[in-house]
């Protein structure tokens, strides 16, 4: 359990990157989403040949698999527009929402009792998350943005549990992006009518980032959480990502400038989330030492 622990905490370094790169790359959300996901797909599909796993899935399986990758595409493009439309800290701060979707979501959809720790610890998050925001509404865009971001995330990590007891993860993550890819270029169409963009093809610089995004902070991020959510419930990888803000807005503020200063409001909101993630760790090693019993 402690390797998956630690697992779990690269994936989450990861990710704080990833709002710092949606706001290095000048394509709008929905482009930056779709490349990310043509990129990420073309390394996956560089990593089956390489390794040549012997894997054979049917049309319904893929198509299983392609459904959550549906919901992690639409989930990009809702937490990078809501950093264009406000900025890095709005939309990771946001982001931990995902944790109290998921406390409501997770035994609605698995038919299973709600959890009452999982639910106080979410509530628990929710207050930390105010103290740090300051229940801010300058930003009610980016807001309503994060917030559908964050629902969507949510759902993609309860159906993604599912599949990794039943999938390999890298052919898992391989159908998931090549979906997703699918049906945004699909839907580029309509989308650019409503909100045009003044470039379509990405910068030199924005391929470089584009390839880190989609290396590290996709296919080897991605495949880390599959690998951990094969011990871990949806809803501790969820809270323990509730510490990807805080990685997020010590970047954003050393490279952007943002105007968020390290106050008392700041750490107390980050010491109630730390807490909370804190507390669901050692309720995990409990049960599961528990189980092994």
């Amino acid at each position: 359990m402690k390797k998956t622990f630690v697992l779990l905490h690269i994936a989450v370094i990861l990710a704080g990157f990833t709002g710092v790169f949606g706001k290095l790359i000048s394509l709008n959300e929905y482009l930056l989403t779709c490349y990310r996901t043509l990129f990420s797909f073309l390394f996956l599909v560089i990593i089956v040949w390489i390794k040549r796993p012997q894997f054979k899935y049917s049309w319904s399986n893929i198509t299983e698999m392609g459904k959550a990758g549906l919901l992690i595409a639409f989930h990009w493009v809702f937490f990078y527009a809501s950093i264009k439309y406000s900025n890095v800290s709005v939309g990771v701060v946001c982001y931990c929402l995902t944790s109290f979707f998921t406390a409501f979501l997770a035994p609605l959809i698995n038919r299973k009792p709600f959890n009452i720790t999982e639910l106080l610890l979410s509530t628990l998050t929710l207050a930390g998350i105010g103290l740090i925001f300051h229940f801010d509404t300058s930003f009610r865009t980016g807001i309503v943005l994060g917030v559908i971001s964050s629902f969507l995330a949510s759902l993609y990590t309860i159906f993604n549990e599912r599949l990794v007891k039943k999938y390999d993860a890298t052919a898992m993550n391989l159908y998931q992006m090549l979906a997703g890819t699918i049906a945004l270029v699909i839907a580029s169409p309509l989308y650019l009518h409503f909100f045009p963009s003044k470039a379509i093809l990405p910068g030199t610089l924005d391929i470089i980032y584009l390839l880190l995004l989609s290396l590290f902070c996709t296919v080897g991020l991605y495949v880390m959480v599959a690998e951990v959510l094969k011990k871990m419930s949806a809803f501790t990888v969820n809270l323990t990502f509730n510490l990807e803000p805080v990685y997020s807005i010590l970047l954003a503020m050393i490279l952007f400038n943002e105007s968020r200063q390290l106050n008392v409001s700041f750490y107390a909101g980050l010491l109630i989330i730390i807490i909370s993630v804190v507390l669901q760790a050692g309720l995990s090693r409990r049960k599961s030492r528990e189980q092994a019993m």
